[in-house]
């Protein structure tokens, strides 16, 4: 009683039992995974999409070959110079064959590029988007595993009620209060991950529509110089 009395949650975290303890502890991992996860995206992707706005920029401006592979070297090592890479390399070896003086894409050549194009994308957003399920699947699992913690010390806690054979709610209440800390917990790891969850997905929603007008202009510079009419 005078635990419950004088003290507050360092007190009730010391005497609950190993279930809550695992729960607890459980629940402050995946905290710390969630937020790191985040910060580490955030960085990150906010640094690739200044790197894709400033290739952007420069494949604009872009009039041949020659100068989609300055922009590659250019931007070498990051994200949009290895997504230029990628659609370079298939469109020359598409030209190795071709006539030097009138190189010309046939619609099905036309047609693999463009696929190989947006293939390339899928497998880079594929790539970027590890670790956002964990975010999702926290925010869902969490509140369940903070509610079997309280579910767990509420059995406890009306078990003592039995041993002791008083309902007495000063005696009571210590179980019950430990009970509950789970459920809060559970909710307060829960609650960060979907907004850190939807705030990512928005980041990358964006990665995915400047990585397309990358791709776009790319394909738009390939059919002003391979491709004479798109019909052939």
């Amino acid at each position: 009683m005078s635990m419950f009395n004088g003290v507050g949650m360092t007190q009730l975290l010391y005497h609950s039992d190993l279930m809550t303890k695992s729960v607890l502890i459980i629940l402050f991992i995946t905290s710390v995974i969630c937020w790191t996860v985040f910060f580490y995206k955030l960085v990150m992707w906010r640094a690739k999409r200044v790197q894709i706005r400033k290739a952007l920029s420069h494949i604009k401006n872009a009039e041949n070959l020659e100068d989609v592979l300055h922009i590659t070297t250019k931007f070498a090592h990051t994200l949009p110079g290895y997504f230029l890479s990628k659609n370079l390399s298939y469109l020359k070896s598409l030209l190795v064959h071709k006539n030097e003086l009138s190189p010309q894409l046939q619609n099905r050549e036309w047609e693999m590029l463009d696929h190989l194009v947006y293939q390339t994308l899928d497998s880079i957003l594929h790539k970027e988007e590890s670790l956002l399920p964990f975010l999702g699947a926290t925010a869902a699992i969490a509140p369940l595993l903070g509610l079997f913690g309280t579910v767990w010390g509420l059995v406890n806690a009306f078990m003592d009620i039995s041993q002791k054979q008083s309902a007495d709610i000063t005696a009571v209440a210590p179980g019950i209060a430990q009970a509950l800390i789970t459920t809060v917990a559970g909710l307060l790891v829960a609650i960060p991950a979907l907004v850190m969850f939807y705030i990512l997905t928005l980041q990358l929603r964006s990665i995915e529509q400047r990585l397309n007008s990358l791709g776009d202009r790319f394909l738009w510079l390939a059919t002003r110089l391979f491709v004479s009419e798109k019909g052939n």
